[in-house]
């Protein structure tokens, strides 16, 4: 393995989530494979449990169907978070795990090497093909000291996006060591590599050690265990120190998970709603500890206090105990557990709200509500704006924090997860009337010929792409549907001035596509005949997924060119498959006006594979694994 250079790795385990499953699954079958290749698959739906319509009915029971027919076990709904569920049931230490779904990397609070991908990557990875990437950087994140009382392993993540930013992990691997890594307990450590994401991180990864051993053993999966630790080598690419006793309070501002300051900086910012849950805060230990603090005290009667536990395992520990009454008597309303408000799956905050969240993102209108104002914070800030309803610093609000003592025995019941089918040839996969057939694709061809029909600045995550929410997430298996909403936060004439373009180029600045992993992001554009997409900078989950699917992504090899295009120009690349076979770098692009006269002729830089080349010529990756080239 050599740094930026790409390399293949083979994949032990997978997960999906309904909200991406239903389309890698269409893909999966379209490869003719009778049965997964990997050790164990596993299909969760946590994401489209808001069943306001027949579609995401029919398409859990799609879901259910197929995965009992190829040879992947099933978590129904209500049975909780992927990523919750996976540290619980599945995650083995030193296994490869991919999951179409950017936070993934959950995997790596119990020492597995977990990508987020996209949902066609998790279907090669289940038809048994390596799972690439460009090599990354690896990064030593050295934690001394320990958490002082009223600071969590958020705040951990948050100074992290506080100094480095949404930006700062890309092309690179965290890893966490020193001495402040066995004070963390493996909620504590998934919660750090979960929204390693929003660093843009490939991935993120703890040690697994007498920690990890003792969660495992709480699961009665002690057989699972395997001690993985750094080798000593002191060769990283950079490393970070951070003091965790020396950490206060912190809390990220609309809109975005690195605009970072200290909660004693917002006092007596008013509250309207509190979120407590989504994965990334939704442990046994998490909820234990809201619910002590909750105990005997009331919300405040501006504040609408939800509260989403991570599984059914939690939620029966919580019920088996008095935590979900203290809960219930204070005025909270417990959701099921699934990702919910998160997503956009209901809990719209009033217009204009503050709403405190212990989520991962915090992206303009992602909460269902344009113009609300998302904070993300840990539980502990969060149950204390519930209680003073304005945003307080907890070390201040409270008194002694209370002791959580998590029981050495959990409540396991796997009657919920249906393992696959004995009898596979029996099984008939059910399709409700909204799942679509996947569309086939022409390839790159010569020449791009694409009038460019949006301009957009830095950091346009895949919400702004296609937006989840209750109202477009059910159309996710059917894409001439969903495509129609496509950029429809940003622009709404996008979808009409696409089609009739006929053929369209997208123009961005830094960071194009951060966020989710969710491929529709790609599939709908490419769909609406979308050729291109020329950026300053990409992500690397979407980079990946535009690449899939047969969009040609540029960079601007000069910044300034970024500021010469506008609506309506025409861009002319030519010669594509010329260029790739010579080993060029980049391409010439010539831009006309909308009367027809060039305005300008500049380069296009590339970084391509020449795997990646060859998905591009073919017209994206399905096309590739079908022409039988590897």
């Amino acid at each position: 393995m050599k740094k930026g250079e790409e390399t293949g790795l083979k994949i032990d385990q997978t997960l999906t989530q309904d909200a991406t499953g239903t389309m890698a699954y269409l893909q999966f079958e379209a490869m003719g494979v009778p049965k997964v290749r990997t050790k164990l698959s596993v299909s969760y739906v946590d994401h489209n449990t808001l069943q306001t319509g027949f579609e995401n009915a029919d398409d859990h029971r799609f879901l259910q169907s197929i995965a009992a027919k190829y040879g992947i076990w099933f978590s129904p709904a209500g049975n909780g978070i992927c990523h919750q569920l996976h540290l619980e049931r599945f995650g083995v230490p030193g296994q490869t795990l991919i999951g179409s779904d950017s936070h993934t990397p959950t995997g790596g609070g119990i020492g597995m090497l977990a990508f987020g991908a996209g949902g066609l990557d998790a279907a090669c990875a289940m038809a048994g093909e390596p799972f690439f990437i460009t090599m990354p950087k690896i990064v030593k994140v050295n934690l001394l000291g320990r958490l002082t009382p009223w600071v969590s392993a958020k705040d951990v993540i948050l100074e992290l996006l506080r100094m480095l930013s949404v930006k700062g992990g890309r092309g690179k691997i965290f890893e966490f060591s020193g001495p402040g890594v066995k004070t963390l307990s493996v909620p504590e450590r998934a919660t750090i590599t979960n929204m390693g994401t929003e660093l843009g991180a490939t991935t993120s990864i703890f040690p697994s050690d007498e920690v990890t051993k003792g969660f495992l053993a709480s699961q009665g999966r002690i057989k699972d265990f395997a001690k993985l630790a750094a080798d000593g080598a002191d060769d990283y690419d950079e490393e970070i120190v951070i003091d965790l006793s020396s950490l206060p309070p912190l809390i990220a501002k609309p809109h975005s998970p690195d605009n970072v300051s200290r909660v004693s900086e917002l006092k007596n910012t008013k509250v309207q709603q509190v979120a407590i849950g989504s994965c990334t805060n939704s442990s046994l230990a998490d909820m234990m500890l809201i619910a002590k603090i909750l105990k005997g005290r009331k919300v405040n009667r501006n504040v609408s206090l939800v509260i989403s536990p991570g599984s059914r395992q939690v939620m029966t520990m919580l019920a088996a105990s008095s935590a979900l009454s203290d809960m219930i008597n204070a005025g909270a309303r417990v959701l099921e557990c699934a990702c919910g408000p998160c997503i956009g799956m209901g809990q719209a905050p009033p217009s204009g709200a503050v709403s405190l969240r212990t989520f991962n993102r915090n992206f303009e209108g992602r909460s269902g509500t344009k113009d609300a104002d998302v904070y993300l914070c840990s539980p502990e800030v969060a149950v204390a704006g519930a209680l003073a309803g304005e945003i307080v610093d907890p070390s201040k609000y409270f008194g002694k924090k209370p002791a959580v003592a998590v029981p050495k025995k959990l409540a396991v019941d796997k009657n919920m997860f249906f393992p696959p089918s004995k009898t596979p040839s029996k099984t008939v996969v059910i399709r409700g009337p909204n799942i679509k057939p996947l569309p086939e694709f022409s390839p790159l061809g010569n020449n791009i010929r694409a009038a460019v029909v949006i301009k957009l600045g830095d950091n346009i995550s895949t919400d702004h792409i296609l937006p989840a929410g209750a109202k477009i997430l059910p159309l996710r298996s059917n894409l001439p549907a969903i495509s129609e909403h496509t950029f429809g936060a940003v622009d709404r004439n996008f979808v009409k001035r696409t089609k009739e373009a006929g053929s369209g180029a997208i123009i961005a600045a830094d960071n194009y596509g951060q966020g989710s992993s969710r491929e529709h992001a790609a599939l709908a554009p490419r769909y609406l005949g979308i050729k291109t997409v020329i950026a300053k900078s990409f992500a690397r989950i979407h980079l990946a997924n535009l690449i899939n699917f047969g969009i040609l992504p540029l960079a601007f090899k000069n910044p300034a060119d970024y500021d010469a295009l506008n609506l309506s120009d025409i861009i002319n690349i030519p010669d594509i498959p010329g260029r790739f076979s010579a080993g060029a770098t980049e391409l010439e692009a010539t831009v006309l006006d909308a009367s027809g006269d060039v305005k300008k002729t500049f380069p296009l830089s590339y970084d391509l594979t020449q795997r990646q080349k060859d998905i591009l010529l073919a017209g994206g990756l399905l096309n590739f694994i079908k022409s039988g080239k590897k």
